[in-house]
C-alpha cells in the first residue's frame, strides 16, 4: 500500500512522542549544542533550488562551522568541484538544513534555518587557512535546532573500524568516470594523480 494521506500515516506510527523527542528542540544554539558543534568535524549541507534538492558534504578541522551567536552560525566554503549547487541554491532559495557528525560519538545534531551567501572581506580572511581564504561564506539563521538520537549510528556501527569497507572492493573515481565517459574522463592516471591533486587544492 502506498501511503497517500497524514491520516494513513498516523494509522501506522501511532505511537506516543515521548517529551524527550519535543523537548530538545529550540530556536537556538545552546551551551551544550555549542558543543556539539565545535566537536564536529563534518557536516551534511541540504538545500533546494528550482532544480529540485542538494546534499553536500562539507568538512574542516573540528569546529571549523563558527558560531558567531545563539541564532547565527558561519560556514566557510571550502575548494571544491566549483560545481556551486548549493550555493546557487542558497541564492535562489535559502532554506537549508545541516546535519553534523561527531567521529566517535553516537549523537549527531541537526539545524534548520535560513542562509545568505556573504563575501564580507574580514569575515573571509578570518576563515584563511595557510593563506587562503574561501571565495564565500554561509551565514545560516537558527530556526530549528536538535539532537538527534544515536540509534542510526549504532545500527550503522559507523565508527566501528570493524564494520569498515576495505576501499579496494570498490570502484574508484577513476574508474566510475572511466566507465560513464567510455575512457575519456578519469581512469588509473586519475587515481594515481589525486593525492597530489587534493593535498595542493584542500584549501
Amino acid at each position: 500500500m502506498i501511503i497517500q494521506d497524514l491520516d494513513q500515516l498516523a494509522e501506522i506510527y501511532d505511537g506516543p512522542v515521548t517529551p524527550a523527542s519535543t523537548v530538545k528542540e529550540v530556536a537556538r544554539i545552546t551551551p551544550h549544542y555549542r558543543q556539539l558543534i565545535e566537536a564536529s568535524p563534518f557536516v551534511a549541507l541540504a538545500t533546494v533550488g528550482p532544480e529540485g534538492l542538494d546534499c553536500s558534504p562539507r568538512g574542516d578541522a573540528r569546529g571549523f562551522v563558527r558560531i558567531l551567536d545563539e541564532r547565527t552560525l558561519a560556514l566557510p566554503d571550502r575548494r571544491g568541484n566549483n560545481r556551486i549547487d548549493s550555493l546557487r541554491n542558497i541564492v535562489r532559495d535559502p532554506r537549508v538544513a545541516l546535519l553534523f557528525l561527531i567521529p566517535g560519538s553516537g549523537t549527531t545534531f541537526r539545524v534548520n534555518g535560513r542562509a545568505v551567501l556573504t563575501t564580507d572581506p574580514d569575515l573571509l580572511e578570518s576563515f584563511a587557512v595557510d593563506g587562503k581564504a574561501p571565495r564565500s561564506v554561509i551565514l545560516v539563521n537558527v530556526e530549528v535546532a536538535y539532537f538527534q538520537c544515536a540509534r542510526a549510528i549504532v545500527r550503522s556501527r559507523l565508527w566501528d573500524p570493524a564494520a569498515q569497507a576495505d576501499p579496494k572492493s570498490l570502484p574508484t573515481p577513476g574508474a566510475i568516470l572511466a566507465a560513464l565517459t567510455d575512457g575519456e574522463v578519469g581512469g588509473p592516471a586519475y587515481d594515481a594523480e589525486w593525492p597530489a591533486r587534493a593535498a595542493g587544492s584542500l584549501w
